[in-house]
Order: C-alpha cells, then sequence, then structure tokens
C-alpha cells in the first residue's frame, strides 16, 4: 500500500488494536469460534420456548441478555474486518477478513432468526404483556421494532437462505465497488504540471479558486469514471435488482420501506419533508444566479458549484483544523470537546490518504466495550475541517450512546445526522464569530450555504433519483450508462434550474457515490438531519444553556427511542410539515444575508 500524495494528514492512522491486532490475531480466530458455539448454544437452550410462551419476564430479559452479548461479539467482528479492509481495500488478506467476517455472520444470523419470527409470531396481547413488565424495560423500544417488520417476514428456512445468498450477492458487490473505487485514479495535466491523484482528493479540486484547474479535474474525473464504467454500470444494476429481488419476496409496498422501517420514520413524514425541500428550490437557483453575478460568469457549469467566494480565510491543515474544531465543541458544551479529544488522542481516527484506501468519510460506532472510529481522506481544503467537526459529531453521538448496550447504541439515520450537522453548525458559528471583515463572512456564509445545498436539496435530488433508478431497472430491466446517465443529469438538473449547467460528462458521475449500493435510500436522512438541526440550533439560541443539557440527554438515549418520540420530549414536532419549514427558514435569512454581504462589498 503506497501514499499516492502528500498532506498534513502524514501519519494521521487509526490503531484499531482495542478490537484486534491485525487479520492473524488469535483472539480474532478465537472469537469466531466461539460466536458459532454460543449462537448454536443459543437456539438449543430457547427454540420454541417464545412461540410457546414458556419464558417468564424475566426469563424473556435474560435471554434478550444473552443474545445482546452474542450480537456484541458478532458486531465487534465484522467492524473490525470492514475498519481494516477500508484502509486497503486492494489487499487480499484484508479481503478474504472481509468475507470471513461475512460468512461467520451469517451462520450466525441463521442459528438466531428463531428468535425475532418468534417474537413477531406471538400475539400483540401477549406481546404487550411482555412489554409493559419492569424486568423488560430496557429492550422494550427494541422489541416494539422488531414487531414492525412481521408483515414482511419469511418462513425461518427462507430467511436462512436469503441471508446465506446475500454473502455472495449484495454483500459481494458492495466489496467490488469499494475496491474499483479504491483502485481508480485520477489523471490530468495543467498548466505544464501532470497530476494524478485518487478520487477523494480529484473532487477535492472543485473547490479550487482556479476555474480552469477545477474544469481539468472534472473532466479528468469523468474520464476516470468513463473508464471504470463497465463494471460499475454492472455493479449497480446488480444492486438495484438485489433490493428489488428482495423488496418482492417480503412484499414491501415500495423500495424505500425497508429504510423507512430503518429509520423508524413513515412515509407520510418522508413524504413531507421532501416535498418541502422541493418546494424551495427557489432558494438554490437565486444562490447560484447570485453566485454568478459575483464572478461576472455568463453560465455557471457542474465544476463551478463548489468554488468558494472571493475572501480571505485562513487555510486549514490537519492540526488547525483539529483546533478549530475542539474550540467550536468546547464553546457549545465542554463535555463534547473532552470526548472529541479522545480521538486525536488515542488514535482512533484514520485521515491520511492512501491508493486503495475506501473513499468519503464515516464513523463507526463499532461495539459498545470499545469505542468509535473515524475515517477521513484529508485533503487539506476547507472542507476538510467541516467534515471532521461532522464525523466528531456521530463519534461523540455514538461515544455517548454506548450505555444503551449493542442493541440499542446506534441511532436511526435520521437521528445518527442530526449529531453530525450539529457538529458542523457549533464550527460554523465559531468561524463567523472570529471574522472582522465583511468579504471573510461573505465567504464563510457562502461556503456553509453551499454545503446545506448539498445536504438538503442534493440529498433530496438523490433520493429522488434512486427512486428513478429502481422503477427503470424493474420496468425495463437491465440499464445501460446512457439511460442511467439521463436519469442523473434530469434530476440533477431539477436543483439548479437555470442557474447551472450540467455537461454531458456530468452524467457519469452517479457511479462513485457509496451510499447507493452501501445503503440504498439513505440519502434523503441527510437532509432529515440538516433541517432538524437548524430548527433545533435556532431553539438553543432562544433557550440559551439550558438547551445543552436536553441535547447531550438526546446523544445519550442513542437507538433507545423512535425518533418522533425522542424529539417530542423537547418540544419538536417531525410530522408537522411547518417544523421543516422552520429549518428552510434559517437557509433563506442567511441567504437574504449573503446577498446584503454582496452589496455592502461592491461584488454585486
Amino acid at each position: 500500500m503506497s501514499k499516492s500524495q502528500s498532506t498534513s494528514a502524514d501519519g494521521i492512522e487509526w490503531d484499531l488494536s482495542d478490537l484486534y491486532e491485525d487479520h492473524e490475531d488469535p483472539e480474532l480466530k478465537n472469537d469466531m469460534e466461539e460466536l458459532v458455539e454460543i449462537s448454536e448454544e443459543f437456539r438449543e437452550k430457547y427454540k420454541g420456548k417464545v412461540e410457546q410462551e414458556e419464558l417468564g419476564p424475566s426469563e424473556l430479559a435474560e435471554m434478550m441478555k444473552e443474545y445482546e452479548d452474542i450480537y456484541e461479539l458478532l458486531a465487534k467482528i465484522k467492524s473490525f474486518a470492514m475498519l481494516y479492509h477500508s484502509i486497503n481495500t486492494q489487499d487480499p488478506d484484508r479481503g478474504a477478513l472481509l468475507q470471513k467476517a461475512e460468512e461467520v455472520g451469517t451462520q450466525t444470523k441463521n442459528k438466531l432468526i428463531f428468535f425475532e419470527l418468534e417474537w413477531q409470531n406471538i400475539s400483540d396481547e401477549t406481546a404487550e404483556e411482555y412489554l409493559r413488565s419492569d424486568e423488560l424495560d430496557h429492550y422494550e423500544s427494541y422489541l416494539r421494532h422488531w414487531r414492525r417488520y412481521t408483515p414482511y417476514m419469511l418462513s425461518e428456512r427462507e430467511e436462512q437462505i436469503v441471508e446465506s445468498l446475500q454473502t455472495t450477492g449484495k454483500e459481494a458487490f458492495k466489496r467490488l465497488f469499494d475496491q474499483t473505487i479504491g483502485k481508480t485514479t485520477v489523471k490530468f495535466e495543467y498548466e505544464g504540471e501532470s497530476h494524478k491523484m485518487v478520487l477523494d482528493q480529484a473532487l477535492s479540486v472543485l473547490y479550487d479558486d482556479d476555474r480552469e484547474k477545477r474544469k481539468a479535474a472534472a473532466d479528468a474525473v469523468t474520464q476516470a469514471l468513463k473508464e471504470e464504467n463497465p463494471l460499475l454500470n454492472f455493479i449497480f444494476n446488480n444492486v438495484v435488482q438485489n433490493h428489488g429481488t428482495i423488496c418482492q419476496l417480503r412484499d414491501y409496498p415500495d423500495p424505500m420501506t425497508p429504510r423507512n422501517l430503518d429509520n423508524r420514520v413513515d412515509r407520510e413524514t418522508v413524504d413531507a419533508l421532501m416535498e418541502a425541500v422541493e418546494e424551495n428550490t427557489d432558494l438554490v437557483e437565486k444562490f447560484y444566479e447570485l453566485k454568478k453575478d459575483i464572478y461576472g460568469y455568463e453560465t455557471l457549469y457542474d465544476y463551478d458549484r463548489y468554488n468558494p467566494l472571493p475572501g480571505d480565510v485562513p487555510e486549514a491543515d490537519f492540526e488547525e483544523s483539529k483546533k478549530k474544531v475542539l474550540e467550536a465543541y468546547e464553546d457549545f458544551s465542554p463535555k463534547m470537546k473532552e470526548i472529541a479529544e479522545k480521538f486525536f488522542e488515542n488514535n482512533w481516527i484514520d485521515a491520511e490518504l492512501k491508493e486503495g484506501k475506501r473513499g468519503g468519510a464515516f464513523s463507526a460506532s463499532t461495539v459498545p466495550s470499545v469505542h468509535p472510529y473515524i475515517l477521513l481522506n484529508f485533503t487539506d481544503k476547507p472542507l476538510d475541517t467541516i467534515t471532521m467537526a461532522h464525523e466528531l459529531g456521530h463519534g461523540i453521538h455514538q461515544y455517548l450512546a454506548r450505555e444503551q448496550g449493542a442493541l440499542q447504541q446506534s441511532t436511526p439515520l435520521t437521528t445518527a445526522e442530526m449529531a453530525s450537522v450539529f457538529g458542523e453548525t457549533v464550527l460554523f458559528e465559531k468561524l463567523v464569530a472570529d471574522v472582522d471583515e465583511p468579504e471573510a463572512e461573505l465567504r464563510l456564509i457562502g461556503d456553509k450555504l453551499q454545503k446545506d445545498f448539498a445536504t438538503v436539496f442534493r440529498q433530496v435530488i438523490m433520493t429522488r433519483f434512486e427512486q428513478k433508478l429502481h422503477r427503470a431497472r424493474k420496468e425495463k430491466g437491465e440499464l445501460k450508462s446512457e439511460e442511467i446517465n439521463r436519469l442523473w443529469i434530469e434530476t440533477n438538473q431539477e436543483e439548479f434550474g437555470d442557474a447551472v449547467e450540467l455537461r454531458d460528462g456530468y452524467g457519469w458521475w452517479w457511479s462513485y457515490v457509496l451510499h447507493f449500493v452501501h445503503y440504498p435510500f439513505y440519502c434523503y436522512a441527510y437532509a432529515f438531519g440538516e433541517l432538524l438541526v437548524l430548527a433545533l440550533y435556532d431553539m438553543y439560541k432562544e433557550k440559551g444553556e439550558e438547551f445543552v443539557p436536553e441535547y447531550l440527554e438526546l446523544l445519550k438515549t442513542g437507538g433507545s427511542e423512535d425518533p418522533k418520540d425522542l424529539l417530542a420530549e423537547i418540544g419538536v414536532d417531525i410530522t408537522d410539515p411547518d417544523f421543516w419549514q422552520r429549518g428552510l427558514s434559517v437557509i433563506r435569512e442567511n441567504l437574504d444575508r449573503m446577498e446584503d454581504l454582496a452589496r455592502e462589498t461592491g461584488k454585486i
């Protein structure tokens, strides 16, 4: 494995030894063997006892604790395999471990699926008797959530077959996608210099001040994706078909149903969110028309979407970004800063650019008995500071929620993005408070709005694209790349209106989006989280310091409550369309402020 370029994050690598040392760690091998043994013992001990109502509440609580211990051991093994592989997707030993972990996971799940099915098959009256008992209080929300899947479950044997086939189906295509994107390099010439970089760094050039350099990088990204497209297209078609097959087998009413169930939100709430966003796309068009005026461009192209507005904002290398993010968290809550520092002090972050490393950024919760790990691809761009704040938001959330246990530590995606976007927001407020010049404030607000549009409007657009993609795949069969390109361009153009011209080459850019492959219909959760946070931060400005402990309690709750119930405790009704408008109103206010600053500084 080699580094393809040097940045200030060189040497910032995580230490996974709190999980396991490496793929040859004897403890890892022993845990895999033990996992298979204890899951078989669990099956022999409890199979049939829930369905036949042979267990009292305290005995069912004991059963849940044993189940949770097995689940935690499985999550520890799979977390390590995923993290270990993500650093070098080209290493066959790491790939073999990932495959082995998936296979062991499948064996375990197939032995345990009886419990979920038996719990779902008992009567509502019997289930309520269990759930009202004090002994099962800790697991009540989790057990209630299980029963929502009842209409869509298959027989035990069918569930085992589906789970077994996914190892060489969906999971295999996810790994193939990661390996393909991980080895994709982008090459271009600019002003007599040759540039070769990993995909993430090439995409970061779109934030460069130099328009011709942005264009050169964008064209090179297009070319690199076109070269990989035969395989990427095959992966996408099969992942979408796999998803459709599972939905058909389970009689889901539409392809988004499993994601909505996982997110613990109903279709009506998601529709209200997406429709509210789409009713405000005039904000995006107005922003880019304003940006066009500031730069004096006749036309804004796809490679102009993210270039920064004029104005000096200090560059931030890794150490400076760390300093700014920690200060921002401290201003909001010293407790949050204290937790964030642990990630830097204990090597829980991997930020160095490497060939073969998984793209993007994420925070993996792992298991309550360990701690989260964060992956970054730090390119020394201002956006990297925001990404650091975002992922640390996830990490703090996951760290605080460990007390909920392995089954309820992880939150639905909707509230998971709440913590990450809140981290971005506290950083933004800190950066704005620290500048004196109107031009610097203009730049910061412009950058913030571009991020808001990417997090709200673009994510809704990407969800709409997924809906069209899945519908087209079902109706037409395997799709040619040109058909998918057309869907991508048409759907994205709806966001920008006449303000940005998307060139034909941009049509290939759907093919690197990890979420479409790993997590179908994930993207609306970003919009949910962003608008939720804008409204929550507005509440914070009204309430002041008394809001902070309320927010920390939200984070500690993890996934032990549904988003609707959790947020109702602080006076938020996510079923009310006016709530989403509150967040959109904050974006509109910032856009008005940006226009005022542009006039004040003579930019327009």
